[in-house]
């Protein structure tokens, strides 16, 4: 059957993290995503079949998106910590209030409970975690962080404090999330950097 024409999928997506983030697991439809991009949902339903298969094309997208993002960021600075930096700050970028990170986290949680999404964060979060080592990785290499910097194991930390800076942040509900992820970045990463080396200067 011929796809309609007129939007990308990677436009209806995009529409979608924005729909996700403002109406959770209970108020996402592909009617609400339809009125979103201005198309009917039945159109939505030829494309994706139903929600949940909306969701996971958007998972296999997302799976994508991260090394692109870390190619993008890599590009955008001169070094590999200045591009970490940004990196993560890009990475939550659809979240601009606590509401939306609650919406968002909600999503999450229901991907946990769903082989077939469950599947799909899992090999999310282990690209992430791979272009997060590529880039501490070549910050060793070039002096940025010691020599002797455990990439890998730094790795880990860094989803860690991230992951928790999120939660953090929507609870006390200090400054952006923006400035939180910067800062606990710093914080995780601080021990690693050789004298007079400034996370912010990267």
């Amino acid at each position: 059957m011929a796809r309609p024409r007129g939007v990308e999928d990677a436009v209806i997506l995009r529409a979608t993290v924005r729909v996700m983030g403002r109406v959770g697991p209970a108020g996402l439809t592909l009617a609400a995503v339809a009125r979103e991009v201005g198309l009917a949902p039945a159109t939505l339903v030829q494309r994706f079949g139903s929600k949940h298969g909306l969701l996971l094309a958007l998972a296999d997208r997302s799976e994508q998106g991260a090394s692109e993002m870390a190619r993008r960021a890599r590009r955008s600075h001169d070094s590999a910590l200045g591009a970490l930096a940004a990196l993560t700050v890009e990475s939550a970028a659809e979240i601009s209030t606590p509401e939306s990170y609650a919406n968002h986290l909600a999503f999450l949680c229901m991907d946990l409970g769903d082989p077939q999404l469950y599947e799909r964060a899992l090999a999310i979060h282990r690209t992430r975690t791979r272009v997060i080592e590529d880039l501490l990785t070549e910050a060793a290499d070039t002096g940025e962080l010691r020599a002797g910097t455990d990439a890998a194991a730094l790795a880990r930390s860094v989803q860690a404090i991230t992951a928790g800076a999120g939660l953090t942040w929507a609870l006390e509900r200090e400054g952006t999330l923006g400035q939180r992820l910067r800062r606990e970045l710093h914080v995780v990463l601080s021990p690693y950097l050789p004298p007079r080396h400034d996370l912010e200067e990267s």
